[in-house]
């Protein structure tokens, strides 16, 4: 794999007037479904984690970094709890498009950092360089027909809800400083509510169904080597410059790669 990873950079680098449109996969699910643990497992198995940025060829982004900037009353209530964070109006659907138009033309783009203690944008953004294939994972990636219709193909990880409470509550105690009291009624006020109405119903534009998320592995890896073909063999080496539906051609600088957003 690595090999021939080598070999496409080269023949990238040879061919820098010919580069293709990048790939976008989008990554839905629950809250704590395993979407980033899928995407960081896809990104293990490509070899792709541990290189320079400036050779990855997979990219990663999360809606969680495009969160709405919240108004003084917003935030007070999103400091007790009281703030629906999985509602579709919660995020900043404008400049999800914005961001995807500008990787769609090669363009390295600035992704906002969201502070889920303080509930705002930090003032730093992280660069993403252009890449070949990107990763776009979120609860409702699936939601808004103008960006799902972005996509060339749809996840969907589908956990155990038993499962992704548990996840919920370990992580916004230790990585959010919220009590256990709170966590849950915003569960059951907000998250549960939510994802039944807005999430659950995008299952259906999903082309792949992952079960139980990064652990089931035989999914991931025909995942992975469909994107490896693509990598390898690329959209502009497919018969007629087509692949799935979706035309190429289009320039991009290639001395740039992708970078992980967080």
């Amino acid at each position: 794999m690595a090999g021939d990873s080598e070999a496409h950079l080269r023949d990238r680098g040879e061919n820098n007037n010919n580069v293709r449109q990048p790939f976008l996969i989008g990554v839905s699910g629950g809250t704590a479904s395993g979407k980033s643990s899928v995407c960081e497992k896809i990104m293990e198995l490509l070899g792709q984690n541990k290189i320079d940025h400036h050779q990855r060829q997979v990219a990663i982004l999360s809606q969680d970094s495009f969160y709405r900037e919240l108004t003084p009353e917003q935030k007070a209530k999103a400091l007790k709890g009281q703030f629906n964070f999985d509602h579709p109006d919660a995020f900043d659907n404008e400049l999800i498009m914005k961001t995807l138009r500008q990787i769609l033309q090669g363009e390295t783009v600035q992704i906002p950092l969201y502070d889920f203690v303080t509930h705002s944008r930090k003032e730093e953004f992280v660069t993403v360089y252009p890449a070949d294939v990107v990763l776009f994972e979120g609860i409702l990636m699936f939601y808004s027909q103008e960006i799902r219709d972005l996509f060339q193909m749809k996840l969907f990880v589908d956990t155990d809800p038993d499962t992704r409470l548990s996840r919920r509550v370990l992580r916004d105690i230790s990585e959010r400083g919220r009590d256990l009291e709170q966590v849950l009624t915003q569960y059951i006020t907000f998250v549960k509510p939510a994802f039944e109405e807005f999430c659950l119903p995008t299952k259906k534009y999903a082309d792949v169904i992952i079960p139980r998320g990064a652990d089931n592995l035989v999914a991931i890896n025909l995942i992975v080597q469909h994107i490896q073909d693509i990598l390898n063999g690329g959209l502009s080496k497919r018969h007629n410059g087509c692949m799935n539906g979706h035309s190429t051609p289009r320039q991009r600088r290639t001395s740039e790669s992708s970078s992980r957003p967080h």
